[in-house]
C-alpha cells in the first residue's frame, strides 16, 4: 500500500506541476495578443500622425505656409495661369474692340479721303487685337517679375496671419468670430487707428476721441464655427499624435515576449505603411489633376500646385520609411537568428582584436573602459532612445536629419565598443597579474633566503 500511495502522490504532484506550467503559457499568449493589438494600432496611426503634423505646420506656422506656397509664383505654368486669369478679368471689364471702334469713328469724322477711310476700316480689327496683345504682354511681364513674387508672398502671409488670428480669436485683430458663428468687426481698433493717423497729421482734437468698445456684425455662418473646430482639432492632433504613437510603440514592445522580434515587425510595418501612403499620394495626385484641369486650371498648373504643396509631406514620408527600415535592421541584428548571431560574433571578434592590439601597445581605457563595459547595454539603449527623441521632436522629419542621426548613432556605438573592457577580459587580466609575479618573487626570495640562512650558520 505504501508504494501505491507513493505513486498516487507522485501523480498528484505531476498534475499540479503541469497545471502550474500551463498557466504562464496562457499569460504569455495573452501578453502577445495585447502587444500585437497595441503595435498594430501604432502602425495604423503612423500615417495619420505624419499627415497631422504636416497639416499643423501649415496651419500654425506662417513662415512654413509662405515657404510652401511662395515658390508657386516662380513656376511658369502657374504664372501663365495667373496671367490668363488677370487678362480674362480685365477683358470682362474693358471692351478693347469698342474702345478702338470709338477711336476710329472719331478719325472718320475728319472727312478723310475714300481710300484713307477704306484703309482705316482694314486697320480697325488688327488694332483691337494689337491692343489686347499689348495688355496681355504687360500682364505676363508683371506676373513674371520679382515684384509679383514679393506681392504673392506678402499676400500669403497677410492672409494666413489674419485667418489664424480670426480662428484663434486673437485680441489684436479687428475681426472677431463668436461661438454662434457671427463674424464681427471691432470698431474700437478702427477708431484707435484713426486717432493715430489724425495725430500724425497734426490734428489736435484727436486726443478728445474716447475709446469705443463696440462691434458690428458683418456676417453669420455656422460653417465658420465648424472651421474653427476643425482647426483646433488639427492643431492639437498634429502636436500630440506623434507622442501618443511613441507611447504605443514603447508599451507594445515592453508587453511583448520577444521584444526584438516585436520591434522588428513593428518597424517593417511602419516602413510598409509609409510606402503605401506615398503610393496613395501618387494616386491622389493623378485624381487631383484630372479633377481641376482643364475646367479650373491647366494640367501643368495643377501638377505644379500639387507637387509644391505636398513636397514637404512627401520628403517626410520618405524619411519616416527610411527610419522604419533602419530600425528594422537594428532589431534584426539584435535578434536571436543564426545570421544575426553570426554577424554579431564577427563584429565582436573584430572589436576584441582591436582592443587586444591596443592593450599590447600599452593603450588601455582603464576604469572608464570597465565602467563602459559594465553599463554597455544601457548606454546603447539610451543613445537609441535619444536618437528616436530627436526624430520625434524634429518636425518635419527630413531625410538629412535621419541620415545624420543614423551616422551619429553608428559612430557612437563604434566608440563605445572600442572603449569598453568586457568583464571576462578584465578578470583574466586580473588573474594573470597575481599568479605570476608574486609567486615567482616569493619562490625566489625563499630560495635565495635559504642559502643565506645556511651560509650564516656557524660551521661545526
Amino acid at each position: 500500500m505504501s508504494e501505491l500511495d507513493d505513486l498516487r502522490a507522485r501523480v498528484v504532484l505531476l498534475e499540479h506541476e503541469n497545471e502550474t506550467l500551463k498557466r504562464p503559457r496562457r499569460r504569455r499568449v495573452g501578453r502577445s495578443i495585447v502587444a500585437g493589438i497595441v503595435l498594430a494600432l501604432a502602425v495604423l496611426m503612423a500615417p495619420i500622425a505624419a499627415m497631422g503634423t504636416w497639416a499643423r505646420l501649415q496651419l500654425v506656422d506662417a513662415d512654413r505656409f509662405v515657404a510652401t506656397f511662395a515658390p508657386l509664383a516662380e513656376d511658369p505654368d502657374v504664372q501663365d495661369f495667373v496671367a490668363d486669369q488677370v487678362s480674362a478679368a480685365i477683358q470682362e471689364q474693358v471692351d478693347f474692340s469698342a474702345i478702338v471702334a470709338e477711336v476710329f469713328d472719331g478719325i472718320r469724322e475728319l472727312d478723310l479721303p475714300p481710300r484713307a477711310s477704306s484703309a482705316l476700316a482694314l486697320l480697325e480689327v488688327p488694332a483691337a487685337s494689337g491692343l489686347t496683345s499689348l495688355v496681355d504682354g504687360v500682364i505676363h511681364d508683371v506676373v513674371a517679375s520679382d515684384q509679383f513674387a514679393d506681392i504673392w508672398a506678402q499676400s500669403l502671409r497677410f492672409t494666413h496671419e489674419r485667418a489664424v488670428a480670426i480662428l484663434q480669436n486673437s485680441p489684436d485683430t479687428a475681426v472677431q468670430l463668436a461661438d454662434d458663428g457671427v463674424l464681427s468687426i471691432d470698431l474700437g481698433q478702427v477708431v484707435d487707428r484713426v486717432k493715430v493717423v489724425l495725430t500724425e497729421r497734426g490734428v489736435g482734437f484727436a486726443e478728445l476721441i474716447p475709446e469705443i468698445d463696440r462691434s458690428v456684425p458683418i456676417a453669420q455662418a455656422d460653417a465658420l464655427v465648424l472651421v474653427r473646430t476643425v482647426y483646433q482639432i488639427a492643431v492639437a492632433a498634429g502636436f500630440w499624435l506623434p507622442w501618443v504613437l511613441l507611447g504605443l510603440v514603447v508599451a507594445g514592445i515592453l508587453i511583448a515576449r520577444d521584444r526584438a522580434r516585436a520591434l522588428l515587425w513593428t518597424s517593417v510595418g511602419f516602413a510598409v505603411a509609409f510606402l503605401l501612403l506615398s503610393a496613395g499620394m501618387g494616386i491622389g495626385r493623378t485624381f487631383f489633376i484630372g479633377a481641376v484641369s482643364p475646367s479650373v486650371m491647366t494640367a501643368g498648373a495643377a501638377q505644379s500646385l500639387f507637387d509644391e504643396v505636398t513636397s514637404l509631406l512627401s520628403s517626410t514620408i520618405v524619411a519616416l520609411a527610411l527610419v522604419g527600415v533602419l530600425v528594422a535592421v537594428w532589431a534584426w541584428l539584435a535578434g536571436s537568428s543564426r545570421s544575426a548571431v553570426a554577424i554579431r560574433g564577427i563584429l565582436d571578434s573584430g572589436f576584441t582584436a582591436i582592443r587586444s592590439t591596443w592593450e599590447r601597445r600599452g593603450l588601455s581605457t582603464g576604469r572608464l573602459g570597465v565602467a563602459v563595459g559594465r553599463f554597455h547595454g544601457p548606454i546603447l539603449l539610451a543613445a537609441f532612445a535619444l536618437a528616436v527623441l530627436i526624430l520625434i521632436t524634429s518636425r518635419p522629419v527630413a531625410f538629412g536629419t535621419v541620415i545624420g542621426v543614423t551616422v551619429g548613432l553608428v559612430v557612437f556605438a563604434v566608440v563605445i565598443e572600442l572603449l569598453r573592457r568586457p568583464r571576462a577580459a578584465d578578470a583574466s587580466t586580473a588573474e594573470e597579474l597575481p599568479t605570476e609575479e608574486p609567486g615567482e618573487s616569493a619562490t625566489v626570495d625563499h630560495d635565495t633566503a635559504e642559502p643565506d640562512s645556511h651560509a650564516t650558520e656557524p660551521a661545526p
